[in-house]
C-alpha cells in the first residue's frame, strides 16, 4: 500500500497521532506538533540552500516551513520503497481567501516583509532567466501558433477566437518587449544579482497561510535570484484577474507593499511593463499548442473568452498604473 511517506516518520523519531492528505503532501500531527511530509523531486544541493534561506527568514521573525533533519541530520529520507521524502514544520491556519480583501492585504504586507529578509549571496545556478529573452520567445511562439492554426484551418471555438484576437495581443506583447529593452531592466537585474535578491517564485494564495496570529509563507521550491517585482507582479496579476482589473484596488495593493518595502523608480517601470505583457493570453495559447489539439477543453476556451472580455479593463489598469 502506498503510504505517502508515512513510514519515514520513524527516521525522525516521531509517531503520527493523526494524518490527512493535503495539497502536495501528508499532514501529520505528532508529539512535536504539526508537520508535513512531501515527496521530494528536486536536487539536494538546492534544497540545502533553500533550508539556509528559510532559517535566515525564521531568525528574522518570519514564519516559514523550515525542513526538519532526520536522525542522521539529512533533509531527505527514503521510505520502504526507496521513494525520497522531506519533512517540514507546518501551521494551524487556512489559505488566503481571494474573496477577502483583508486576506489579500495581509498577503501583500507579508510579501513585502519577506522580501526585506530574502537577501543571500548569489548562486549563479539559481539566477532566473532573463525576462527580455522570455518576452522575445513568447512573441515568437504566438506567431508560430498563428501560422499553425492558419495552415490547418481553425475548426474549434478556441482556434477561431485565437485567430480573431492574436493580432491585438501580439501587438501588446511586442510593445512590452520594446519597452523592456529600452528600460533599465538589465541594470535592475544586475543590481538584484549583486545584492542577492531572492524571489519566492510561486507566491500565491495557496502558499500564504492566515493564522490566528500573523501569516506564514510556504512552498519555496521555486525560489531563485531575480528582481522581487516578479513576485509582486505574479501575485497581483492573479488577484486582479479575479477583480476585473479594478484600478483602485490595484493601487491600494501597490501602496500596501510600498509602505513596507519602498519601490524604486526603476522597479515601478519594470512592474508596469510586466503588467502590460499579455502573459495569460500566451499561457493559454502555449497550453493549446503543447497539448492534444484534437480535444480542446471547454474550460480553456472559457478562460480565453473571459480574458478577451477583460482586455479593456486590463488596458485601463496599465494606463493608470501608479498609485
Amino acid at each position: 500500500m502506498y503510504d505517502y511517506g508515512l513510514s519515514t516518520l520513524e527516521q525522525y523519531g516521531l509517531t503520527a497521532e493523526s494524518t490527512a492528505r493535503t495539497r502536495g503532501g501528508l499532514l501529520c500531527r505528532t508529539e512535536k506538533g504539526l508537520v508535513i511530509v512531501k515527496e521530494f523531486k528536486g536536487t539536494e544541493k538546492k534544497l540545502q540552500k533553500q533550508q539556509e534561506l528559510l532559517l535566515q527568514i525564521q531568525s528574522q521573525g518570519g514564519k516559514v516551513d523550515c525542513y526538519i533533519p532526520n536522525q542522521e541530520e539529512n533533509l531527505v529520507s527514503r521510505d520502504r520503497d526507496g521513494i525520497p521524502y522531506t519533512m517540514q514544520y507546518w501551521y494551524e491556519g487556512r489559505e488566503c481567501d481571494t474573496r477577502s480583501k483583508e486576506d489579500i492585504f495581509k498577503s501583500i504586507r507579508t510579501m513585502a516583509e519577506l522580501h526585506q529578509r530574502m537577501h543571500i549571496p548569489t548562486v549563479e545556478y539559481y539566477i532566473e532567466p532573463s525576462l527580455e529573452n522570455g518576452y522575445l520567445r513568447h512573441n515568437q511562439e504566438l506567431k508560430k501558433i498563428r501560422s499553425f492554426i492558419r495552415k490547418r484551418g481553425a475548426s474549434s471555438p478556441f482556434e477561431k477566437i485565437y485567430l480573431a484576437t492574436v493580432e491585438d495581443f501580439l501587438r501588446d506583447g511586442e510593445e512590452a518587449y520594446a519597452a523592456l529593452r529600452e528600460s533599465g531592466y538589465q541594470e535592475l537585474r544586475q543590481k538584484a544579482e549583486t545584492e542577492g535578491e531572492v524571489c519566492h517564485g510561486e507566491y500565491n494564495q495557496h502558499n500564504v497561510l492566515i493564522l490566528k496570529s500573523g501569516t506564514a509563507v510556504t512552498n519555496f521550491e521555486h525560489w531563485g535570484f531575480d528582481t522581487q517585482m516578479a513576485d509582486l507582479y505574479r501575485f497581483m496579476r492573479k488577484i486582479l484577474e479575479k477583480y476585473n482589473w479594478d484600478v483602485r484596488f490595484g493601487k491600494e495593493m501597490l501602496k500596501a507593499y510600498h509602505e513596507i518595502k519602498p519601490v524604486s523608480k526603476e522597479e515601478w517601470t519594470n512592474l508596469k511593463i510586466r503588467f502590460s505583457y499579455p502573459e495569460k493570453y500566451w499561457k493559454l495559447a502555449n497550453y493549446y499548442y503543447t497539448h492534444r489539439k484534437t480535444w480542446i477543453s471547454v474550460k480553456n476556451t472559457e478562460k480565453l473568452q473571459n480574458l478577451i472580455r477583460q482586455r479593456e479593463a486590463w488596458k485601463r489598469y496599465c494606463a493608470s498604473f501608479f498609485f
